[in-house]
């Protein structure tokens, strides 16, 4: 299928007492996805650190330790996401969770639910300071292309989108769509993540959809603000928004922003459009600096 609609999330970070709370957000959040008819649902990065919340103070004020609890709950997050999945017949990209693995590092790890099974995840790749310096989360090794019903998906998470050689690569290996969740507290933050999205789609000339964290949430030391617009972006050429912007958020507030895609369309650019960017790509390795 290479035609279909994507739904982006402008996702608030809530607060809760109990689970159940967590899971009625979630499903609502879906339901109104697939209600406008969405087959693919994304949500930002960090957005699973609201559930810090669960463990009371001593816990979420503590950048260490809700690390650490979170992991009781992984299990149930992926079983959520599947049975939503099934519920609602759509492919979720759930918000990216701090997942510790055997060796007791901590990967920022998105992963890419369909009805039933796990299509596959992305750990984060290239990491900010404050994963590095405070938070300890270490850096994926490995890029992923997802095969899909809808089409091959690569996800950029957040910084890694101002790197072109990731998108690059899967491009290469066949994506025509790349997923960026996002969390930035801060505009300039915010604006470095567009640019590198907006950049991607141009070089690689595919679609990039953006899907950040949104509003404030004082009590948490992790995501207290956040500062984005969900957006989806495309190549700049015949029969594309000649900004490059497909559709955005025309406010702050929590919400989605839906997109009809055609990968068809953006392959077929690569081959008649008024440039080449993707195919000219080597041309750089031909330049000398003199």
């Amino acid at each position: 299928m290479s035609a279909f609609k994507v739904a982006s999330a402008q996702y608030d970070i809530g607060f809760f007492r109990q689970w159940d709370d967590y899971a009625s957000k979630l499903e609502d959040w879906v339901a109104s996805a697939t209600a406008q008819n969405a087959q693919l649902l994304v949500f930002p990065e960090y957005g699973s650190m609201e559930l810090a919340s669960l463990f009371g103070e001593t816990v979420y004020r503590d950048l260490n330790k809700q690390l650490y609890e979170m992991q009781t709950l992984y299990q149930d997050v992926e079983a959520l996401h599947l049975s939503l999945a099934s519920q609602y017949n759509c492919l979720i990209l759930g918000a990216s969770f701090p997942l510790q693995l055997k060796n007791g590092r901590f990967r920022n790890r998105a992963t890419l639910y369909e009805p039933e099974s796990i299509l596959g995840f992305q750990d984060k790749l290239i990491m900010t300071r404050f994963e590095n310096e405070q938070w300890l989360i270490s850096a994926g090794k490995e890029i992923q292309v997802i095969p899909t019903d809808l089409g091959m998906i690569g996800i950029n998470i957040c910084y890694d989108s101002e790197f072109p050689m990731i998108a690059h690569q899967q491009v290469r290996a066949g994506a025509d769509l790349i997923l960026v969740p996002s969390c930035t507290d801060t505009e300039a933050g915010f604006h470095r993540v567009r640019v590198g999205c907006q950049a991607r789609a141009l070089e690689n000339q595919c679609y990039v959809v953006q899907s950040p964290t949104a509003g404030e949430a004082p009590w948490s030391e992790a995501v207290d603000i956040n500062t984005g617009l969900a957006s989806i972006y495309t190549p700049i050429d015949y029969g594309f928004p000649e900004n490059g912007i497909l559709a955005e958020a025309g406010d702050a507030s929590a919400q989605w922003v839906f997109a009809e895609l055609d990968l068809a369309k953006s392959r077929e650019i690569r081959n008649s459009g008024q440039v080449f960017n993707y195919r000219d790509w080597p041309l750089q390795d031909e330049l000398q600096l003199i």
